[in-house]
């Protein structure tokens, strides 16, 4: 019996000291409170972004008991928009031409609400305006759209291409598409659309600072934020009142490296996009964890353009875990050799409750890591190996001498 007691305490010790050896590779970690319930969701703040990979493949829930830690399942969530895009189908009733320009009308089998027309056009460099309306009998026509641009502009400098006509929802039975043009445009095709989309949910982030400067041609604006967040919209606001359409290159800080002539800084390409006074000049990015941005903007022969401000914002990032037993709960964070979690629960159709409650945090702390015993040397002072040197060779300069006797 004695035996076998020592046994299981010999094995509840390992137990332990491998459950806390599960925390003690990650770096930092924040009490989870309020867990009440079998699931429950965690946003994650700002502060987690610091530490995490750019995948954030090493973040972690971790209950811990008296004697053994628990990993906490989750599903992983991004608020991206969630588009619900339908395309009607229709007819084309008639194609005509006056002094005015190109008619084009459409008949939809039913009535059907609807919010852009994509204009497919082949031709290469345009500048029409667009008159949109719509009719229940073709009888009377409501205006849509009026004097609305549409362009496109290929060239050595830019190549930027504007045909989507937008619009609040609309109902009728019948569209009619003027073209202002005194050439025939070459319309390929059309696109009708009943575009629905579920708005993203964004975080704001607040910039610190921006600066502007001319260099060759280009506008250079660095932009720096409070912390490294991920980036998913970024928003310009441009003050000229004139036309505009500008190719500009969106990069983020990747680290900096000290010279001789100070700091040299590596930027990495995140998107191009056109900056242009027909469109509101927002931006989709692909999702980095970045704090310094830099936006040039070419401006080849033109002016530049006054920018005013800049937001940037990035989806929220939550957690949407399942708690199966009683402990206290951590979010875990900051691996340096982390994979993503393998669950079951991502891999399987998961009734989740409509309601599910927000968990609050503690402070974040640092998980201690284990000291590393330094075991000294077995002589510490130098004189000691001066000492043994010296007695091993004169022992072989003594057997050396003898053996060269013996053979004299």
């Amino acid at each position: 019996m004695k035996l076998n007691h020592s046994f299981l305490t010999i094995i509840a010790f390992l137990t332990i000291t491998y459950c806390f050896g599960q925390m003690d590779s990650y770096s930092k970690k924040i009490e989870l409170k309020g867990i009440d319930s079998l699931w429950h969701t965690i946003e994650i703040p700002n502060v987690v972004f610091e530490d995490v990979h750019t995948n954030m493949s090493d973040i972690r829930v971790y209950g811990v008991t008296a004697t053994d830690t628990i990993e906490a399942p989750y599903l992983h969530k991004v608020s991206k928009a969630e588009n619900a895009n339908s395309e009607i189908a229709f007819n084309l009733l008639n194609s005509v031409k006056n002094s005015k320009g190109y008619f084009y009308t459409y008949e939809l089998p039913k009535s059907e609400t609807i919010n852009e027309i994509l204009l497919n056009i082949q031709d290469l460099n345009f500048n029409w305006e667009v008159t949109l309306e719509g009719s229940q009998q073709q009888k009377e026509w409501f205006t849509i759209l009026e004097d609305y641009r549409i362009l496109s502009i290929n060239n050595d400098q830019t190549n930027y291409s504007f045909t989507i006509l937008k619009f609040p929802e609309a109902s009728f039975r019948y569209y009619r598409v003027l073209i202002k043009s005194a050439e025939k445009p070459n319309l390929t095709s059309v696109n009708i659309v009943k575009k629905a989309k579920k708005a993203a949910e964004y975080r704001d982030y607040d910039v610190q600072s921006f600066t502007i400067s001319q260099e060759d041609k280009k506008t250079i604006l660095d932009v720096d934020l409070q912390n490294r967040v991920p980036l998913n919209l970024l928003e310009l606001t441009v003050d000229d009142n004139i036309d505009y359409y500008r190719s500009i290159s969106i990069q983020h800080l990747v680290d900096s490296v000290k010279t001789e002539k100070g700091y040299f800084k590596n930027y990495r390409p995140l998107a191009t996009r056109t900056l242009s006074s027909l469109e509101d000049n927002s931006f989709q990015l692909p999702g980095t964890l970045a704090q310094n941005l830099r936006i040039i903007i070419l401006n080849n022969d033109n002016q530049p353009l006054k920018i005013s401000d800049i937001k940037l914002k990035g989806y929220v990032h939550t957690l949407t875990t399942r708690f199966t037993q009683p402990a206290n709960y951590y979010l875990v964070y900051g691996k340096q050799y982390a994979n993503s979690p393998n669950y079951d629960i991502s891999k399987t159709t998961v009734s989740l409750p409509k309601n599910i409650t927000k968990l609050d945090f503690g402070s974040v702390v640092e998980i201690p890591k284990p000291e590393t015993e330094i075991t000294n040397p077995i002589f510490e002072n130098k004189w000691w190996l001066w000492v043994i040197m010296g007695v091993v060779i004169a022992l072989l300069g003594y057997f050396t001498i003898g053996m060269m006797k013996k053979e004299l």
